[in-house]
């Protein structure tokens, strides 16, 4: 497994790196200031692009291992973690002010989450909610959108590692690591995510953690 991942994050890099070439060759060749200054704010997109696709493949490598990045496990309020995140996401939280206490690494909690709602930004339509539940001894936080959603065949295989669901082409944005790792983070915390179709149309992706 480990060694696919890494043959499609080598494939995966190819593309970025060629707009990387093709930007600087714009930067090197434009005249105009204004030319050389789109080129290289499209560098500089490129080169974070790379960044973050290198970090997932670490980040991957190490939960995979057993090690987390930094490895602590604390008491965690993910009801501020995900209204945080909300603002940064512009996704509104259906829930209350109420805590929502979890034992775990906050870090990792904070990227699982913050991955479920780029993909929901990214794949899905607005409004992008999120909405908490309590079950039993579980905590569960559903991302929600109003998108064309995926199709239920391919709903175990939306998290496999650079897994590309029907009608995404090589290239597309946020195609990758991203819900690759939700599933390994809610795995190192002995929890779970899942996805489902919502009622008129959208996304409903869940993360399901144990309560402290």
């Amino acid at each position: 497994r480990q060694r696919r991942v890494l043959a499609h994050a080598s494939h995966e890099l190819r593309s970025p790196l060629a707009r990387l070439r093709m930007a600087l060759a714009l930067m090197e060749d434009a005249e105009d200031p204004s030319e050389r200054a789109e080129a290289a704010e499209s560098a500089v997109r490129e080169i974070g692009e790379l960044d973050e696709l290198i970090e997932d493949v670490l980040l991957a490598s190490r939960l995979r291992g057993g090690v987390s990045t930094p490895r602590e496990r604390t008491w965690v309020d993910l009801t501020r973690v995900c209204i945080n995140l909300c603002e940064r996401h512009d996704a509104t939280w259906l829930g209350s002010p109420v805590e929502l206490g979890v034992v775990g690494d906050r870090r990792l909690l904070e990227r699982a989450l913050g991955n479920l709602l780029s993909n929901a930004r990214r794949h899905g339509e607005p409004p992008i909610e999120v909405d908490p539940r309590i079950i039993g001894d579980s905590v569960c936080i559903d991302i929600l959108d109003r998108g064309a959603g995926i199709p239920e065949d391919q709903h175990v295989r939306i998290f496999e590692p650079f897994f590309r669901p029907a009608g995404h082409q090589e290239g597309d944005p946020g195609v990758g690591l991203g819900l690759s790792l939700v599933d390994e983070i809610a795995r190192h915390h002995d929890g779970s995510v899942e996805c489902s179709l919502r009622e008129h149309g959208g996304m409903r992706f869940t993360l399901v953690l144990p309560t402290a």
